[in-house]
């Protein structure tokens, strides 16, 4: 299994002969504007994509986790060919077949491709009201035989849902939207630092990779916030911070 962070949540996966693309957004930097009621006035995304990321354009299929605008914006609905497969999760297929997309899978529970089986799991992307309001989200666990299991969570803070999908999974990797991401009023709607070591203390037998950090203006958390704090806590050798365009 080979990993590459193009940038933000999207991601570009080698795994058991497949090449899968996660939540591809892929505005130009500055586009887009703040996300509304975040405290701050840069617009999104506050970086560029890294050079090398045109082979993410040709995968075999696309996994989607939800519809916010930072997952899958019109960048790249407009550059991915409308024949390559979409996975997203119940509710969400209207969206891209209105954009002319012919081949979308919404996965109610699992599905197996080319011996890879992909299963969605549930999240919460925030708490109280604001949880409510920002709807639903999933993550997904990709198993295949002889390779690691992948649990891929979404946006989505620490709570039931991530525990029981590592409850039943037992994922060797687990990649985490963190940064912190919130608003003006409430809790974070993505993992913050106490949320990735929770996580951490409570699955000390994964892998994790910490993304979602330093691109939209209300990821508060930065890779140098996380670092420090993992640094803090003894957790150096459990999580993996890439860069934009690294590959681990």
């Amino acid at each position: 299994m080979k990993l590459q962070l193009i940038r933000h949540a999207t991601l570009w996966l080698q795994y058991a002969g497949l090449n899968l693309l996660i939540d591809p957004m892929f505005s130009s930097v500055g586009v887009n504007p703040p996300i509304a009621l975040s405290g701050n006035k840069r617009r999104n995304p506050l970086v560029p994509l890294p050079a090398a990321y045109q082979h993410a354009l040709q995968p075999d299929a696309v996994i989607v986790t939800h519809l916010h605008q930072d997952h899958w914006d019109e960048a790249a609905a407009e550059v991915l060919s409308h024949t390559t497969p979409i996975l997203c999760q119940p509710g969400d297929e209207s969206t891209f077949t209105a954009s002319g997309f012919q081949f979308v899978t919404p996965i109610q529970e699992s599905i197996t491709i080319q011996g890879v089986t992909i299963t969605r799991t549930g999240g919460q992307h925030g708490t109280g009201m604001i949880g409510k309001r920002m709807g639903q989200v999933s993550g997904f666990v990709l198993q295949a035989v002889e390779h690691p299991t992948l649990y891929i969570a979404g946006d989505t803070v620490w709570c039931d849902e991530v525990k029981h999908a590592l409850d039943a999974y037992h994922p060797q990797v687990t990649i985490v939207n963190a940064g912190g991401a919130r608003f003006v009023m409430g809790g974070p709607i993505t993992m913050d630092a106490n949320d990735v070591v929770k996580l951490c203390r409570y699955a000390p037998y994964t892998k994790v990779a910490a993304v979602h950090m330093d691109t939209i203006n209300h990821c508060l958390v930065t890779r140098a916030d996380l670092r420090q704090r993992i640094d803090n806590e003894g957790l150096q050798d459990q999580v993996m911070i890439p860069e934009d365009g690294e590959w681990i």
